[in-house]
């Protein structure tokens, strides 16, 4: 006799034939899907997140549905199951199954609650083959290294897969990395290519509708919501990037605009994230484009790295690291997150700038997330439990698997070094040469103190000096290091009363929590 299975699909793994998905039969399985209060309250999260997930799961319902499949599915309610769990234990009441299956969470804390379960039937989590690299293999690389750094373990992907590589099997161009071509700051004159607009169907408007009544309070501008939600969307989206925005991809994607929210960046991350395309593919389609002439190699290994590397990296440690990773912070970090990043109401231009569109649109790039708004929460001492919360409510694409490296990591350097072998620390020269948001700030980036005096700047050299132990046996601070070591003691004493001051303003010690 045929074993007929109940699957649980979770809001991020919308992939048809992949995951729990894969070998599932019409006619046969039954497939469960809910949009559920744990999942979309356990911070505070973007109503664009919410909206973006929750029409993504409807979509996917309705695709499912045109397959023939049997598909029990729980809309957002009051009196909805609180848990997919929940939602699976209602219909286990009125349906038999053999078994059940499940495709292993992204976040440490649903697959505990998935491993506490006591279903009826017996539970199976299978691995996530989206990914491409799985977590055993990643803990086989890691195991072992003293600096498990992100550079060799890309390396190893590229071979792997065949990605950029040569007829005899080396790096194409005889390089691994192009990064040091793509770091150019804004220039004004550069034409931004128009974005190909997302038409909003049912749906969407009806998931819209939803999210503005029941998380009123949460950031998001949903009247700027243009985020695709569906597999075809999302594919359209990813052509237009190709054809329009990836040949300038290399070279602007560390610029900051005042004039671009975009610049020429991807916007795919959110639709890999939750499944509406494939990692490995958009790999093959941005390779095949610098082969045909469309972009040059910086372009096209810049982005590849970002998704054969960095995202395959970076759930590596997540899974290699957990539970305990969440609990570092080495720098001791504990100041409370100021009021005005949920507000963006803040002096400084590029971080107010970073801060607004991030709040309304749940979006913004790696430089806004790392060099703005992570490099202050890393020279203020923010709360790290605190800005890695705000990170994972605050953006479309944000998992724990991805967020938490990210933003623990490599914007705190709370984890020690693993994520990154210096912190990410700058003052305010490194902003005002990678954009122009300093001539519409009322701080000057080249003063240090006095008034009208950058807050990155003494505040960069306040935590120099307040963490100088802990990077005295670095080799790449030394220079730094050297630098802050040159001044005089009296210039010093200036710097650091004055970040002083500059601290308690911005970012008061007796703020609440």
């Amino acid at each position: 006799m045929t074993k007929r299975t109940l699957i649980l699909v979770l809001g991020d793994q919308l992939t048809f034939d992949a995951g729990a998905l894969h070998g599932a039969e019409p006619g046969r399985d039954i497939i469960v899907m809910a949009e559920v209060r744990d999942e979309a309250s356990y911070v505070q999260h973007s109503k664009h997140k919410i909206a973006l997930i929750f029409s993504a799961m409807r979509h996917f319902r309705d695709a499912l549905l045109a397959r023939g499949f049997d598909v029990r599915y729980f809309e957002y309610a009051s009196d909805g199951p609180a848990s997919l769990t929940c939602a699976a234990d209602r219909v286990l009441e009125t349906c038999a199954v053999d078994d059940i299956r499940c495709c292993e969470p992204g976040e440490y804390r649903v697959r505990e609650a998935l491993l506490h379960w006591q279903p009826a039937r017996p539970l199976t989590l299978v691995p996530d083959n989206r990914f491409l690299c799985s977590t055993e293999a990643f803990a086989t690389w890691a195991a072992g290294r003293k600096q498990p750094r992100m550079e060799y373990f890309y390396h190893e992907m590229r071979k792997q897969y065949g990605i950029l590589l040569d007829a005899q099997g080396k790096p194409e161009g005889g390089k691994w990395n192009y990064d040091a071509d793509n770091r150019s700051g804004w220039r004004s004159q550069v034409t931004i290519p128009e974005r190909l607009e997302v038409c909003a169907d049912d749906i969407d408007v009806a998931v819209a509708a939803l999210v503005n009544q029941v998380f009123v309070d949460n950031p998001g501008d949903l009247t700027q919501f243009h985020y695709a939600t569906t597999h075809a969307a999302a594919e359209q989206q990813f052509d237009w990037f190709i054809a329009h925005a990836l040949e300038d991809f290399g070279t602007y994607q560390d610029a900051i605009a005042e004039e671009s929210t975009f610049l020429f960046h991807s916007l795919i991350s959110a639709y890999i994230n939750i499944g509406l395309l494939d990692p490995l593919a958009v790999c093959h389609r941005v390779e095949q484009a610098y082969r045909a002439g469309d972009c040059s190699l910086a372009a096209a290994e810049g982005f590849i790295r970002q998704i054969l590397g960095w995202r395959e990296y970076v759930r590596g440690v997540y899974w290699w690291l957990m539970p305990e990773y969440a609990q570092r912070n080495a720098l001791a970090a504990t100041r409370p997150l100021p009021a005005w990043f949920w507000t963006a109401d803040v002096d400084m231009q590029c971080l107010s700038a970073a801060l607004r569109q991030t709040l309304d649109l749940g979006y913004a790039h790696h430089i806004q997330r790392l060099m703005v708004i992570g490099n202050f929460a890393l020279l203020a001492g923010l709360d790290v439990k605190a800005v890695c919360d705000w990170y994972l409510a605050v953006y479309i694409d944000a998992f724990e698997w991805v967020e938490l490296p990210n933003t623990l990591g490599m914007a705190l350097h709370a984890d020690g070094g693993i994520m990154g072998s210096k912190p990410y620390a700058a003052s305010g020269k490194y902003i005002k040469r990678q954009g122009d948001h300093c001539k519409q700030c009322r701080y000057n980036p080249d003063k240090i103190t006095g008034d009208g005096a950058c807050p990155y700047n003494s505040l960069y050299w306040r935590f120099i000096d307040h963490h100088a132990p802990a990077f005295a046996n670095n080799p790449r601070m030394n220079l730094t290091m050297a630098n802050w070591g040159r001044k005089k003691d009296s210039e010093k004493a200036a710097i650091l009363a004055w970040a002083d001051q500059q601290l308690q303003t911005l970012a008061p010690q007796d703020a609440p929590a």
